[in-house]
């Protein structure tokens, strides 16, 4: 007789702490089944993974950071990473600027 009391409150309590509520019997988590339901189930998600940016956009907004400290090693370090970039030679010409 306890041994069948001990097992029963065991599995109530497994099934307090499980959470029945948190699969239901389709199998659908339940905050899924509620998103589906409120918009039909054909509403456009956002992507994961937001869309990369363009590397010369990224390039000209380091330029910017250079220009606004203003100093020869803040030049120096873009032209060090960007040296192919043609924002390469105006970043030059501010270093020889600030060299004089």
């Amino acid at each position: 007789m306890k041994l069948r009391l001990l097992s029963a409150g065991l599995f109530g309590a497994l099934v307090a702490f499980a959470g029945m509520d948190h699969l239901p019997l389709g199998g659908v988590p339940i905050m899924v089944g509620k998103a589906n339901a409120d918009d039909g189930g054909n509403a456009l998600r956002a992507p994961s993974v937001p869309p990369a940016r363009a590397p010369s956009a990224a390039v000209a907004e380091e330029y910017e950071l250079a220009r606004q400290k203003g100093t020869p090693e803040a030049f120096e370090l873009f032209i060090a990473r960007h040296g192919d970039d043609p924002l390469t030679e105006k970043a030059r010409a501010e270093l020889k600027r600030l060299s004089r």
